[in-house]
């Protein structure tokens, strides 16, 4: 009996020093597992931050590129709506050449009088009327004879093998013949370089317009007449297919 209580002691202070160190190696256990997780979270965040990284370019340009397909989108009703308004004003007024011509954005919108009718036809819509290539969303004017005009008819004539396409009406076409700038002895080189690329002169002011650009002075990623520059897309009822 003395000697089974010692004992008995003994096999309880083993009994009760291995469930200590059980219970000190789950946490150490926990803890590795924990970390080995951790490394591997990084190293998928590292991985996806890289994949976003090589996507980038790409999804800029398509964002890119959906506004140009916009801009020239709208810049072409724009277009649209100039030969319309000045078709009507040679109807209705009997008049011709740049005093038939819209001198601001607002008389598109208005829409044009019908014979007859008390109620304006819509000829621009409100979309329209505005450049997503830019922040303030304003067109910029071409004038009647200016050299953004020239510049524009040149590279569609690189573009079109030389001669620029006469508007199939004969009121457009013969305002073509009043507005565009003579070209005279220009040699085409086949670059569709402009040669007043910074200028401003047709944008702003008042009076007259034949046509629209964009504000925006970037490089673009689609081809417009073949040219790639945001400023330099004219908008136009001339020089049309």
């Amino acid at each position: 009996m003395s000697h089974c209580r010692p004992h008995h002691k003994i096999c309880c202070l083993h009994a009760s020093s291995l469930s200590v160190a059980q219970r000190r190696c789950c946490p150490i256990s926990a803890r590795d597992e924990g970390g080995y997780a951790l490394v591997a979270l990084i190293a998928m965040m590292t991985i996806l931050a890289l994949f976003a990284l090589a996507a980038a370019p790409s999804i800029k340009q398509q964002v890119q590129r959906q506004k140009e397909q916009e801009a020239i989108f709208r810049g072409e009703q724009v277009a649209d709506a100039i030969r319309s308004f000045y078709l009507n004003r040679g109807a209705t007024m009997n008049a011709s050449g740049p005093q038939a011509l819209p001198i601001s954005i607002e008389q598109l919108l208005e829409g044009v009088q019908i014979p007859g009718r008390t109620k304006k036809r819509q000829v621009l819509r409100a979309s329209a009327a505005r450049d997503p290539l830019t922040s303030s969303g304003e067109w910029g004017f071409v004038r009647p004879r200016s050299m953004r005009l020239l510049d524009f008819q040149r590279n569609v004539m690189t573009y079109s093998g030389g001669l620029p396409p006469t508007p199939q009406n004969a009121q457009m076409s013969q305002l073509q013949q009043v507005i565009a700038p003579p070209l005279g002895n220009v040699i085409d080189t086949g670059s569709t370089t402009s040669s007043s690329s910074g200028s401003e002169e047709s944008e702003d002011g008042s009076g007259p317009f034949i046509g629209v650009t964009s504000r925006s002075r970037k490089k673009s990623v689609l081809h417009y007449y073949g040219i790639q520059e945001h400023n330099q897309w004219v908008f136009t009822p001339l020089f049309k297919w």
